[in-house]
């Protein structure tokens, strides 16, 4: 008896791979799959890296460094100790403390089991700042070993921007597994490098998310989606912050991806990559920071204080990082034998951990006790620290050690906070006002999205960690002011806090080589009166086979408007003023955002900051001086710009055919 219902349809033809993915768009469990297998390898990768990290930070700082001290003595004591990194700091002897401060905070990693207490070591009549001379040993070590690692292993794979580029299609695609570079993470970390461990883990996620893509031969978009769904899952494997990493894969400078079914599977591999090393390394929180402090609503000014205060030190972090990673000085180190700028640059660190041994390594376990309700620094040994930290993270990234500034950041913002709140209180103006670590949270927080561009991911990282709703509002408002200042003083770039991406950074250095006359349209700007009705507007536009206008009022410019904006303000018009009750549109009111633009002194790298986040293809370009333009302008400046300034227009199709140019020898254009 043949059951009632339709019958089966015969089974179709094979289909080509982008045919069969068009068929699964409407839930997209074949792009889903792929994502939770990625949120697995990236949790897997993590683990593994901080397991390794872990075991070489012991071991270097453990028996390697008594070992050290033992040789450099006469009477060596009979039995090898292991000191726990997690314990409370001794300082009975500088090089005990040292190693159990200076260099925890692996974070997530469990704490090590209980030992006995520690044989007394031999008095040394030597100074303390020399007693402590391996410290200078190790980073050396192991700058030299990353040195030798990065010159004889290959390159360790592109950046974000990079894979987002491959993902298009724009470069030829070329991901790499993460081995390589999270060994040369956990030798650079473990043995005191002063930068963090969540840019191998980002970087790591999005390369595993691009390679996997590739094996299963989807398309353009969803390679751009699953690489967002490595970085979603790397930043949530290792901060253990889930929801800072979804908005990180979004909000990050590198991401272009859009859409539904990218969401849902940035999600999917956040849930499984938090799955995973809560699994294998507990729920421990990376970071143990105390309840969040409220005196009176009446200090939000006050935060919006240390936001720009927070600005400048994201200001100051970012472009010491561009500077270290400059063609000048890497062209200087390129020259020296292998390992020896990274070694270089470990015993400079190894030198400032003689006096601050805080700057090694991770330094959570310094951000702890920044935020404790017992630890107070003074004020002026964290001023010093502030400037070394930064120094040490310079030197450390600008040498070839291997590591992101995520963690650094938030070292400096903690730093300045508790600064900022004791200059606020008892230290300084008295104010009755929340203790320094109240103040030293929110500052993490500003610096991490003024130096990583990403206000809503260290709002959300910050919550995550915190789990206090008291503590949204203040970090809204110094995160937010923060990353404004910073976009405003530097531009939209990915300013390369995860760690160097030497393709993107070689692409933007041939941006900024060319001027932005270089990008102008052959046509001239079509300049028209405020007044002009809307239409008449737009029918010229059209005629000129152009995207935007510059709107004048008499000899001043006054605006921009754009092809979408005169479309958008007639269609309005037509379908309110049936009856004729409203007057009809002119130029001045089709703006729908103040003018974007150029003077002639900007760089192609620069435009491209223009161009991008303000959604334009066209921007007009004038004579100014450039003192009186900030790097990215917007809006008019003092007293304004006339019309006679006016240039030409520099838009995206000029911006490639000027690249084009590059590439293409000089006699071919001539005989054109």
């Amino acid at each position: 008896m043949q059951l009632s219902g339709p019958k089966p349809e015969p089974a179709p033809a094979a289909a080509s791979p982008v045919e069969a993915e068009a068929r699964a768009l409407p839930y997209q469990w074949n792009l889903l799959a792929w994502a939770a297998l990625i949120g697995v390898l990236t949790g897997l990768a993590v683990v593994a890296f901080h397991e390794l990290l872990g075991f070489i930070n012991n071991g270097l700082f453990g028996p390697f460094v008594e070992g050290l001290l033992t040789v450099g003595r006469s009477q060596p004591p009979e039995l090898a100790i292991e000191l726990p990194l997690a314990a409370a700091p001794d300082t009975g002897t500088p090089l005990r403390a040292l190693l159990q401060v200076g260099l925890g905070g692996l974070g997530f990693l469990p704490p090590p089991p209980a030992v006995p207490e520690p044989l007394p070591l031999p008095v040394s009549s030597l100074p303390d700042w020399i007693s402590l001379w391996p410290v200078v040993v190790v980073p050396t070590l192991g700058g030299w070993a990353v040195g030798l690692l990065r010159r004889y292993g290959g390159d360790l794979g592109p950046g974000l921007p990079s894979l987002m580029a491959m993902a298009d299609g724009a470069v030829s695609a070329r991901p790499r597994l993460p081995f390589q570079r999270l060994l040369g993470a956990s030798i650079s970390l473990g043995s005191g490098a002063s930068l963090g461990p969540e840019g191998p883990s980002v970087e790591s996620g999005g390369n595993i998310g691009l390679w996997v893509a590739l094996r299963g031969g989807l398309s353009p978009q969803s390679q751009k989606a699953l690489v967002a769904a490595g970085v979603a899952a790397g930043l949530a494997a290792g901060f253990k912050a889930p929801i800072a990493g979804v908005f990180f894969a979004f909000e990050g400078s590198f991401s272009a991806v859009q859409g539904r079914p990218s969401l849902r599977a940035v999600l999917v591999a956040a849930v499984a990559s938090s799955l995973v090393t809560q699994l294998l390394l507990g729920d421990t929180p990376i970071l143990r920071l105390p309840a969040y402090e409220v005196r009176s609503p009446l200090e939000l000014p006050l935060y919006l204080g240390l936001g720009l205060v927070a600005s400048l030190m994201s200001w100051a972090l970012v472009s010491l990082l561009a500077a270290g990673r400059s063609e000048r000085l890497q062209a200087w180190l390129g020259q020296l034998p292998p390992g020896l700028p990274t070694a270089l640059g470990g015993a400079s660190v190894g030198v400032m951990a003689l006096g601050f041994p805080q700057v090694l390594g991770v330094g959570y376990d310094t951000i702890e006790a920044l935020l404790g309700s017992e630890g107070g620094v003074p004020l002026l040994t964290l001023l010093v620290l502030l400037g070394v930290k930064l120094l040490a993270t310079g030197i450390s990234n600008a040498t070839g050690f291997v590591g992101g500034g995520f963690a650094p950041s938030l070292f400096l913002g903690a730093v300045l906070g508790n600064c900022y709140g004791q200059l606020l209180g008892d230290s300084g103006l008295h104010l009755p006002v929340a203790e320094p670590p109240a103040y030293a949270m929110v500052g993490m927080a500003a610096v991490l999205a003024g130096s990583a561009r990403a206000p809503l991911t260290a709002l959300l990282l910050l919550f995550e960690l915190t789990r206090d709703i008291r503590i949204v509002l203040p970090l809204m408002a110094a995160a937010g002011l923060s990353a404004a200042l910073v976009e405003r003083w530097q531009g939209l770039a990915d300013p390369g806090l995860l760690g160097p991406d030497p393709q993107e950074e070689h692409r933007r250095r041939q941006l900024a080589a060319l001027r932005v006359s270089e990008a102008f349209e052959p046509e001239a700007p079509l300049v028209l009166a405020a007044e002009l009705p809307a239409q008449k507007a737009l029918l010229q536009l059209v005629e000129a086979h152009g995207h935007c206008l510059v709107v004048a009022d008499g000899a001043w410019v006054v605006g921009l408007v754009t092809l979408a904006d005169l479309q958008r303000a007639l269609s309005a018009e037509r379908e309110f003023n049936h009856d004729g009750s409203l007057p009809v549109p002119t130029l001045l009111s089709c703006r729908r955002s103040d003018l974007v633009w150029l003077p002639m002194s900007a760089q192609l790298a620069q435009l491209e900051d223009q161009l991008r986040p303000n959604g334009l293809r066209q921007l007009p370009v004038f004579d100014v001086p450039a003192a009186a333009a900030a790097a990215l302008p917007h809006g008019l400046p003092n007293p304004g710009l006339p019309v006679a300034s006016l240039r030409g227009l520099a838009s995206r199709d000029g911006m490639a055919r000027a690249l084009a140019r590059q590439l293409t020898p000089a006699g071919d254009w001539a005989q054109d």
